[in-house]
């Protein structure tokens, strides 16, 4: 008997000739903390891999550029050191680490979304230690790591004169035409900790960013305010996002496009002291759901405004759970990184943010993944990364290969047992088991589907596939097809597995880590099949597992 508890059938239905207009790649963006480790060997090549599977720049995104520090990232923790002053008070500029880090995204062929933050050690307010209780020692930061960072500048004059040297220097480094399609955002986060003055005072310093920024290069684009989702009491993300618009919006600061961020979890407790390896002390997923009605909200305030409803809106960390660089051995819950379950939670949710933005004001035109790699962690640590140790690539990348494969064109397409936008503001603390579907077509020359399986849970599991039915009609072509059929669940296109199998060896042998990259890459889920096209129509049947998503690329066959 089927288990009524989950989805044994689906049917899928795919209308290929009716467009839904240009299919906006929400998902070309990455972001990390360390900002120096764009610029090491490995960070240089992990990007060239970004580009090279995704086939068109992402925009890259990080902290620090501003921080005073040895030019060398910890976890959550770096420095781009360019700020400066002499004995008497007069500033001057380092960019020599700038130059490295910008110029390992441009050379990878990406290009920099740059936060302008925070706070250099030489600009922190006088009296500042006295007001920040911090007792350093040297296993803790010193004061200025521990907080400092995040005060207000002391003269906004000098942070202007900073914003502006930056930009004219990467100008100059880098050519108008290229910067001009940068990005440039004041600050991180603002409404918690990463801000230790007050909501006016960071709309005044960023009047003076915009402006400085717009004086070196009029056509650059500078916006903000890169704020928290925040649903809990106070709302304090969301009313600073308010409020910030509110002042732009009275003063006509220049903004050209909104920032906000999204989370699907904390865990409480976010860290378990106990035995390495031991059970979370309470099952927790991330939830898709809270991270829909966070941005949701945003949309709604930045629509709100008649003048800003065009304006582009950056999700610029759109991540399942916080903190990135914490992971298995903090706490169990966070092994879903490691998984099949992260690449297919983020397929269903870049589809449902594009649903989003259908029903809006506002519209989401990218939604970041806070993910990249960590120096000196262990093999499948459970990081919010891309890759881990060993330059192993992690089932999650997968899932972008598989986004980038989709064509220009969104399709119409609908399944029998997706889960509404409708029932959003319903009691659902969690999105509940589903199958839905994501169709593109490039031209005449093929048509994708992207169709999952998945639940905000990622204890849950089944026995059985569900079977789906996708029913095609209007294809572009007739005669017959090739339908290319890949797949990521437990095992296919899964290097963890592949770890897993092996033992889960600490220190793999150069055989074990090539077996474990032969896995790392996209999988067939079945030989490459020809099939036949009737009056424009065809239906492929597949089968999902809990949690599984599939790729189909149909074609004419040569």
């Amino acid at each position: 008997m089927p288990d009524p508890t989950h989805i044994s059938d689906a049917t899928v239905h795919v209308d290929c000739g009716t467009s839904l207009g240009p299919l906006r790649r929400l998902w070309t963006s990455v972001g990390f903390d360390e900002i120096n480790w764009a610029s090491t060997p490995t960070g240089k090549r992990h990007l060239k891999t970004i580009r090279d599977l995704a086939g068109e720049p992402y925009y890259v995104r990080s902290h620090y550029i501003f921080n005073s520090g040895i030019g060398w990232s910890l976890p959550h923790w770096g420095a781009g050191n360019v700020y400066h002053e002499d004995a008497a008070g007069r500033p001057f500029y380092d960019f020599a680490i700038a130059d490295q880090v910008y110029d390992a995204v441009v050379r990878t062929g990406h290009r920099p979304l740059v936060e302008l933050a925070f706070t250099p050690r030489a600009l922190v307010p006088e009296g500042a230690e006295r007001r920040f209780a911090f007792e350093p020692s040297p296993t803790q930061w010193s004061p200025y790591e521990a907080g400092l960072w995040a005060m207000p500048p002391r003269d906004y004059g000098k942070w202007g004169d900073l914003v502006r040297a930056l930009v004219e220097h990467c100008v100059q480094r880098y050519g108008a035409a290229s910067v001009g399609r940068w990005l440039w955002e004041l600050w991180n986060e603002p409404d918690i900790y990463y801000w230790r003055g007050t909501p006016e005072q960071f709309h005044g310093l960023y009047d003076v960013t915009a402006a400085a920024v717009k004086a070196a290069l009029p056509e650059a684009s500078v916006g903000g305010p890169a704020t928290t989702g925040d649903l809990g009491p106070g709302r304090r993300g969301h009313e600073f996002l308010r409020g910030f618009l509110a002042h732009c919006a009275r003063h006509g600061t220049p903004i050209d496009f909104v920032s906000f961020h999204t989370k699907g979890a904390r865990y409480t407790p976010w860290r378990v002291y106990g035995p390495l390896g031991g059970e979370a002390p309470v099952r927790q997923s991330p939830s898709s759901l809270k991270m829909l009605r966070e941005v949701r909200d945003a949309l709604g305030a930045v629509a709100a405004h008649p003048q800003f409803r065009a304006l582009p809106c950056i999700v610029d960390e759109c991540d399942a759970s916080v903190p990135a660089h914490w992971g298995v051995y903090d706490n169990a819950n966070f092994a879903y990184r490691n998984t099949e379950y992260f690449a297919v939670f983020q397929c269903k949710l870049m589809k449902k943010l594009l649903d989003l933005n259908a029903r809006s004001g506002a519209h989401v035109h990218q939604a970041t993944t806070w993910s990249f790699y960590f120096e000196g962690e262990r093999f499948f640590e459970g990081t919010r990364s891309l890759f881990t140790a060993g330059a192993i690539e992690k089932p999650v990348l997968n899932a972008y290969r598989m986004l980038s494969r989709l064509g220009d064109s969104r399709l119409t397409a609908t399944s029998t047992h997706a889960w509404p936008l409708d029932r959003l503001d319903g009691e659902d603390a969690a999105m509940p088991e589903e199958i839905d579907v994501l169709a593109a077509a490039q031209g005449r020359e093929a048509v994708q589907i992207l169709v999952w399986r998945h639940a905000d849970d990622q204890y849950a599991s089944d026995g059985r596939e569900s079977t789906v039915a996708v029913h095609l009609g209007r294809l572009p072509f007739g005669g017959e097809v090739q339908i290319e059929h890949t797949r990521i669940d437990a095992r296919h296109s899964n290097s963890h597995r592949a770890w897993q199998d092996l033992g889960r060896p600490s220190d793999p042998t150069a055989a074990e880590l090539t077996a474990i990259k032969e896995r790392q890459g996209l999988e067939a889920a079945e030989p490459v099949r020809r099939e036949r096209v009737h009056d424009r129509a065809l239906t492929v049947r597949l089968s999902l597992p809990l949690p599984g998503v599939s790729l189909l690329e149909i074609r004419p066959a040569s």
